[in-house]
């Protein structure tokens, strides 16, 4: 089969694999939709994870089953379903202690796509633990739609858990990217008051308003932070989410936060060594500034929950969805958009 693979650190190309074959509870499934990732480019481009030799990229997927194995129930050969990007070992230890996105291989070992097994950007993929990891995807929801739930929107609502979110707070989504825009979403469905969202193009910035953004924070306008501050009379924010960035913005998070609120950060932090936090705003570490931090949540039970806020009406994630691409071959063109970011993109979709 032919995929779209991270030669070496730097380097992508097409490449000539074996079809993956199903274990007895795997599925293998032909893509329908996939979607390039900012992710991606941080794994190929800076080398976020380390080396990694001719492996297929890509983790956001919806599909049609081809295979599956002898011990899988739920599913069959000629179903529609969405892949989730974290595909965990749901029979491990760690999902019993509540972390299964970091499971029995190690550190962010949910993430399995495009991390240490191929991804979804050729022409079949394999899925691990297929009843567990993939969900129906409903005839009433269009591909666009779906190829937004395996990573954006369950990326976007995470940061929102781990802000914790509450109603009628006052909340700052750093970053409005197409996960940035899911975190204004979801900020939104838990109530929040006033909203700020930090950004400069305009596309991004017309989305953000209509998922609820009721402030807009240009970051070429001056330090957000000072902005934040003025706009809140030097009260700063409830909650921050941080879904965009340098190695600075957790310090402009702790900058802008009030005592006793959260941070939460879903940002793929592709370089440097460590990250700043400043001592005097995180009260010598005794402000009650609370910085949690994960990677989003992947399986069937969360991807089905995400699906029935399309299908109920609650959320239309096509929104995001700035360019169009056909065929497989369109992966390229669609990395090389997310890699240079122009003022017209937010997330384009290959539609195979």
């Amino acid at each position: 089969m032919k995929g779209f693979a991270m030669l070496k650190i730097g380097q992508t190309g097409w490449i000539e694999k074996e079809k993956p074959k199903a274990g007895p509870l795997d599925a293998i499934v032909a893509p329908l939709a996939i979607a390039p990732c900012t992710s991606d480019v941080h794994t190929v481009y800076s080398g976020a994870i380390g080396e990694r030799s001719n492996l297929i990229l890509g983790h956001e997927a919806v599909g049609k089953i081809v295979e599956v194995g002898s011990e899988v129930k739920d599913f069959k050969p000629g179903d529609r379903v969405v892949v989730p990007a974290i595909t965990p070992d749901w029979r491990s230890v760690e999902v019993q202690n509540g972390v299964p996105a970091q499971h029995s291989k190690g550190l962010l070992t949910g993430w399995q796509f495009s991390n240490y097994k191929d991804g979804v950007f050729a022409e079949y993929f394999h899925v691990n633990d297929a009843d567990m990891n993939l969900a129906l995807m409903p005839d009433s929801m269009s591909l666009e739609q779906a190829v937004m739930l395996p990573d954006m929107v369950t990326t976007g609502f995470h940061g929102a858990e781990l802000a914790d979110v509450q109603y009628g707070a006052t909340v700052c989504v750093i970053g409005i990217g197409p996960v940035g825009l899911m975190a204004v979403a979801a900020s939104t469905m838990r109530g929040a008051g006033r909203l700020f969202a930090v950004g400069s193009r305009a596309k991004c910035v017309a989305v953000a308003k209509e998922y609820g953004a009721t402030d807009i924070v240009n970051y070429k306008q001056g330090d957000i932070v000072a902005q934040v501050l003025e706009a809140t009379k030097g009260k700063g924010v409830d909650h921050v989410i941080i879904a965009g960035g340098g190695e600075d913005v957790l310090a402009q998070a702790v900058n802008m936060v009030k005592p006793g609120g959260s941070i939460g950060n879903i940002n793929y932090f592709g370089e440097g060594d460590s990250l700043p936090v400043p001592r005097l705003a995180w009260g010598c570490g005794m402000a009650h500034k609370a910085i949690r931090a994960g990677l989003c949540p992947g399986g069937r039970g969360r991807m089905e929950r995400l699906i029935s806020l399309i299908v109920h009406g609650r959320l239309d994630p096509s929104k995001l969805v700035s360019h169009r691409l056909q065929g497989l071959q369109g992966v390229e063109k669609g990395l090389a958009l997310m890699k240079d970011k122009p003022a017209d993109v937010i997330k384009p979709v290959v539609l195979v």
